[in-house]
C-alpha cells in the first residue's frame, strides 16, 4: 500500500506569549494522499492556517510526527527545512506577494534564484509556468498592469514553477470576486487532476470547498468530520 504523501501523527501546537501557552492544535491524525485535493474548513481561530503551516513546513509543531513527501519534517533543521520546503512545496496566498517593481515573469522565477541554474533556462521554467495559467501574453507586465485574478495566476506559476510536489493555498479567492474566484479555482482543479499536484486549501468560503476532492473540518484545534464532494 502507497504511503499517504502528508503523514499526520499525534501533531500538536502551542505558542507562548508571556506566561501564557496558547493551545491551537491538539493530537491531529490525518493523511493527505497523493493526488488528493484537500479542503480545510472552520471558524476563525480554529487552527487552519497553523495546521497548512505546519504541512508546508513554515512552522515546526510542538508535538507530534510529520512526514511529507517521505520526509520527517519535525525533524529538520532551520536550514535544511528551508531547502525541503524551496525543493517540495509551492505557496499560494490571499495577497498575491508579487514584487512591484518586477514583471510577471520575473516574478515567476524567483524561486528558481535558490537554484544553481542558468536566467536562460530559468526564463524557460518561468514562460512554461505563464503559459500553464494562460497568461503566456503577459509575462512583460508588472503587477499593477494586471487584474487581481491575473496577478493570482502569477502566483500560482510562481508557485508551480520548480514543479512541487504539494501546493500550499491558504484563502486564494479570497480577494477575488466570485467569477474570477471560480475561474482560479478552476485551475487549481486542473493542476490536481491533470497534473497529479496534491493541494491543501485553506477557505472560508463552501463554494471554494465544492472543487475540492473532500473537506476536512477543525474546531478548536480538533478535527470534526470530513465529506468528499464530487467536484
Amino acid at each position: 500500500m502507497t504511503a499517504p504523501l502528508v503523514e499526520i501523527r499525534g501533531l500538536s501546537k502551542a505558542y507562548v506569549r508571556g506566561n501564557q501557552r496558547i493551545e491551537v492544535l491538539h493530537g491531529i491524525d490525518l493523511d493527505i494522499p497523493d493526488g488528493d485535493f484537500v479542503a480545510l474548513m472552520g471558524p476563525s481561530g480554529s487552527g487552519k492556517t497553523t495546521l497548512l503551516n505546519l504541512i508546508g513546513g513554515i512552522d515546526t509543531p510542538s508535538a507530534g510526527l510529520l512526514t511529507v513527501a517521505g520526509q520527517r519534517i519535525d525533524t529538520l533543521d532551520g536550514d535544511t527545512l528551508a531547502a525541503w520546503r524551496a525543493a517540495t512545496v509551492g505557496f499560494i496566498f490571499q495577497s498575491y506577494n508579487l514584487m512591484p517593481v518586477l514583471s510577471a515573469r520575473k516574478n515567476v522565477e524567483l524561486p528558481l534564484l535558490l537554484v544553481d541554474m542558468s536566467a536562460s533556462e530559468r526564463r524557460r521554467r518561468a514562460d512554461i509556468a505563464l503559459t500553464l495559467v494562460g497568461l503566456a501574453d503577459r509575462a512583460g507586465h508588472k503587477p499593477n498592469e494586471l487584474s487581481g485574478g491575473q496577478q493570482q495566476r502569477v502566483a500560482i506559476a510562481r508557485a508551480l514553477v520548480s514543479d512541487p510536489r504539494l501546493l500550499i493555498c491558504d484563502e486564494p479567492t479570497g480577494d477575488l470576486d466570485r467569477h474570477t474566484a471560480d475561474e482560479i479555482l478552476t485551475l487549481l482543479q486542473k493542476l490536481n487532476r491533470e497534473f497529479g499536484k496534491t493541494i491543501v486549501m485553506v477557505t472560508h468560503d463552501p463554494k471554494a470547498a465544492e472543487y475540492a476532492s473532500r473537506t476536512v473540518h477543525l474546531d478548536k484545534g480538533l478535527l470534526a468530520d470530513s465529506g468528499v464532494f464530487s467536484g
